[in-house]
């Protein structure tokens, strides 16, 4: 007998899920420097859903922690207020510098960005509490619980942070791992999980993507 149960296609739901939208010929430049440099960009994807909330939030001030090569910051501005200014933290100079070229690709003004070379867990505590509107973390995932901490400081009411890549190719779910970066990415979905400071949600895009929105 048949099952009533339709076969999902995982594969290809995710392709057709991340070739909703195309990616114009600035993206795509970065996002092939991205992998030259071995810095693995957001999806398109996820880079959709970043500027669905910038644009969402009207955002004019966000932090970018992980600049690359500059795909998920173009994604970021596009989705911001033309008056907005995307903070960017690296460590590597030889991202920040993909990263220039792209912006200026992409005719972004050099005062709408503002790239810090840095760790960014010694960056973010200087910055300006309650000042920001958006917070992207795509970098040391061994740091990300750390960065959970100072996103909700950083934030204004009804800001959103968002962590990308936090299912690690389905490493989270697996028990068995126990490596550092696992063990903190599930640490991390925990904490933000019982933050009552923070509504999350958990989306399957880009490797996965946490978002939470700060409560009034």
């Amino acid at each position: 007998m048949a099952s009533d149960t339709p076969t999902i296609d995982s594969d290809g739901l995710n392709a057709y899920v991340e070739g909703y939208l195309s990616e114009d010929d600035m993206l795509a430049s970065a996002r092939a420097r991205g992998v030259e440099l071995g810095c693995a960009p957001i999806s398109a994807g996820g880079g959709a859903a970043l500027r669905f909330l910038a644009t969402a939030l009207r955002a004019k001030a966000v932090v970018e922690v992980g600049t690359g090569a500059g795909v998920s910051g173009l994604y970021l501005l596009r989705g911001m207020a033309s008056d907005g200014v995307l903070t960017s933290i690296d460590v590597d100079p030889e991202h920040q510098s993909a990263a220039k070229r792209a912006f200026a690709d992409a005719g972004v003004g050099p005062g709408r960005t503002r790239l810090i070379m840095g760790r960014a867990l010694d960056v973010l505590p200087r910055l300006t509490e309650g000042a920001y509107d958006l917070l992207f973390v795509d970098a040391a995932r061994s740091e990300y619980p750390g960065y959970h901490e100072q996103g909700v400081r950083l934030l204004r009411p009804g800001g959103v942070i968002a962590f990308g890549s936090v299912l690690w190719s389905g490493h989270v779910a697996n028990p068995a791992r126990r490596d550092a970066e696992t063990v903190a990415l599930r640490e991390v979905a925990r904490a933000v999980r019982e933050d009552d400071r923070l509504v999350p949600v958990l989306l399957p895009l880009s490797d996965g993507l946490l978002l939470a929105a700060k409560a009034d």
